[in-house]
């Protein structure tokens, strides 16, 4: 289920923190910080459904919050997300604040800072190789990623990631 303020807090987090604040890199790092906490903790950071396009995973809903603040989404923005951040020269993020750090736990912190450390300075084709993984290479091109093959791709055993699948449906019925 995506979580959007914890989302939109994740990416301004990230933005905040790298040179290149391109849609491409804030989506990476996202990816690779929801996998990392999803195989670690058993639940993915944003919640969001990140869709296989040629470029590697794309978050779903992020993107299309992005594109609402430059105009061109499905969405309209109204203000909602731009006064949080603007978009420059087609893909560039400008954050106007810092992330609320009351919106992410510790751990949620800690997962994103790996992967800025991890992935934060590579340059645009490296990063996309490294996001060509096999959750992304099991995925057929505009489908969903799923969590099974991201888990396995960290190497989660099967009792995991039935674990991981049986909480998510408690905690959509829950949120429900």
């Amino acid at each position: 289920m995506f979580h959007e303020k914890k989302a939109l807090n994740s990416a301004l987090y990230i933005a905040n923190r790298l040179n290149r604040k391109d849609f491409h890199k804030i989506f990476k790092i996202l990816y690779f910080s929801d996998r990392e906490h999803l195989c670690g903790y058993g639940r993915a950071i944003t919640g969001d459904t990140y869709i296989a396009m040629p470029d590697g995973p794309v978050p779903s809903n992020i993107y299309d919050i992005f594109k609402s603040v430059r105009g061109d989404g499905f969405y309209k923005d109204n203000g909602k997300f731009s006064e949080h951040f603007s978009v420059a020269d087609w893909d560039l993020i400008r954050p106007k604040h810092d992330a609320d750090l009351d919106e992410l736990s510790v751990s949620d912190v800690e997962c994103i800072d790996h992967s800025i450390k991890l992935y934060g300075s590579l340059s645009w084709d490296e990063i996309r190789e490294k996001s060509h993984d096999y959750a992304w290479r099991a995925t057929t091109l505009g489908r969903p990623v799923t969590y099974d093959n991201i888990l396995r791709e960290q190497g989660a055993t099967d009792e995991f990631i039935d674990y991981v699948k049986e909480d998510m449906l408690l905690q959509d019925c829950f949120a429900q």
